[in-house]
């Protein structure tokens, strides 16, 4: 049956109703195209605007999406990219965005360490000596009273900041290219996505201000080790960005300092002392595990208020057992040591890869920070990346790092976390042959 035989109401609010039942009840599939605005108001007998406020409605609640000329449809659930590649066979895998298992502390150790005891309701949500590590550790770099938040990870901590704050169709600024985990988050809530340019030293300010003046409501940006590039923000574009948000007050900033304890950057803030409403984003993932599903949230007080909000209204706290661990690790002196040769070899396997690939002229950032090197060219990639499986080596591919209306990435993006010995130089090799044979020149 045809939806505009099946759509019914005299109100914006009674179409929008009827078709968000047509919906839930499976009459109407993910993917298809409700009817013309003009078609849909003859056959029901109401003025288009009507029917055109009703699609509005649809759109903001999420059931429906527009196209332009191909018109509004019923919203799909969108297929997402996550971090992390799993390789078979013998091939090795440089796409996986992983740390390096060797430099990862042993959790095992940390639990034997533990007297843990059950917390009940009523449990403060962060436990105290947590809270007083935390404290400790970020003071110093906020350099402004804030309130602790935890949540289960950085993706976790962004999603939760930006529904706490925003509504669907708000416009985020993002950086261009994007960390694959944002844009995902971005499209399930229904944010709009501002890319800006990145170069070396991170986000360009003069492209951020356009991005705000645009109508951008919060900006997410990596103040160091950026992935996919290797960007870091420095001194003096850290203070270029300060003053551009300075200018727009309404803004909220979000800074995800993922990898910051075996980064090989200093921290310089993005965030102007006098902004309204902040968040500085540390994640323990990339130096203590994967597995350990924890980050800290440094805000203002409006700002941690509305995640303490939203996390109070139900047992939501993130597991003291958890916290317990992390605390065990993070203050087992064999981590610090751990962690400082982890800082040293990261940065090292990743400049000695940009160092090989300029020798074969593939020019890229030549000081890397953090777990990837990112590599454009002139041409799509996609034959190169399927070249270089057959050669033993699994890249992955620039698109998933594109938002939505971000340029189109002819990019391989190349962890080199657990790179050694010889492989930067081996692969370098490799890569430079394949896109010699494909005609491919480097971008930069």
């Amino acid at each position: 049956m045809e939806p505009s035989l099946v759509i019914s109401g005299s109100t914006a609010a009674e179409i929008a109703g009827r078709v968000r039942n047509l919906v839930a009840a499976g009459e109407l599939s993910p993917g298809e195209s409700l009817p013309p605005i003009r078609e849909l108001a003859q056959t029901i007998g109401v003025n288009r605007n009507t029917v055109a406020a009703a699609y509005r409605l649809l759109v903001a609640a999420g059931t429906a999406e527009t196209s332009g000329r191909s018109g509004t449809a019923i919203t799909r659930v969108p297929t997402l990219d996550g971090e992390g590649m799993r390789s078979t066979g013998n091939l090795i895998n440089l796409a996986s965005g992983n740390p390096d298992p060797a430099f990862l502390p042993d959790a095992r150790r940390a639990l034997r360490r533990l007297e843990y005891r059950s917390p009940l309701y009523g449990t403060p949500a962060i436990d105290e000596d947590l809270a007083g590590w935390a404290d400790r550790s970020l003071r110093s770099d906020v350099g402004a009273e804030f309130r602790l938040v935890l949540a289960s990870g950085a993706v976790d901590a962004v999603e939760r900041l930006l529904t706490a704050h925003l509504t669907r169709g708000d416009v985020v600024a993002v950086e261009d290219p994007c960390f694959i985990s944002s844009i995902g988050t971005l499209r399930l809530n229904g944010f709009q996505t501002s890319p800006v340019p990145v170069d070396d030293a991170g986000m360009l300010p003069d492209e951020l201000d356009r991005a705000i003046r645009g109508g951008a409501r919060a900006v997410i940006l990596t103040p160091r080790a950026h992935n996919p590039t290797g960007a870091s923000l420095t001194s003096t574009r850290a203070g270029e960005l300060r003053a551009v948000i300075d200018r727009h007050p309404h803004l909220l900033v979000i800074e995800d300092d993922h990898l910051s304890a075996v980064s090989s950057s200093p921290y310089h803030r993005a965030t102007p002392p006098a902004a309204n409403r902040w968040a500085l984003i540390r994640s323990v993932s990339k130096f203590l595990g994967p597995d350990l599903r924890l980050a800290f949230i440094a805000a203002d007080t409006t700002t941690a208020a509305g995640l303490e909000a939203r996390l109070g209204s139900g047992p939501t706290w993130i597991s003291h057992l958890l916290q317990q661990l992390t605390l065990s690790m993070l203050t087992d002196p064999t981590t610090a040591g751990l962690l400082e040769t982890a800082k040293r070899a990261y940065a090292e396997r990743a400049r000695s890869l940009a160092a090989a690939l300029a020798e074969h002229g593939i020019i890229t950032n030549p000081t890397p920070d953090g777990l990837n090197i990112w590599a454009e060219f002139d041409q799509p990639v996609q034959q190169l990346v399927a070249d270089l499986a057959e050669t033993g080596w699994l890249v992955r591919p620039g698109d998933p790092f594109a938002t939505e209306n971000g340029r189109h990435r002819n990019a391989i993006r190349v962890t080199t976390a657990a790179m050694n010995g010889s492989e930067p130089d081996e692969f370098a090799t490799v890569l430079a042959d394949h896109a010699r044979k494909l005609d491919l020149r480097s971008a930069r």
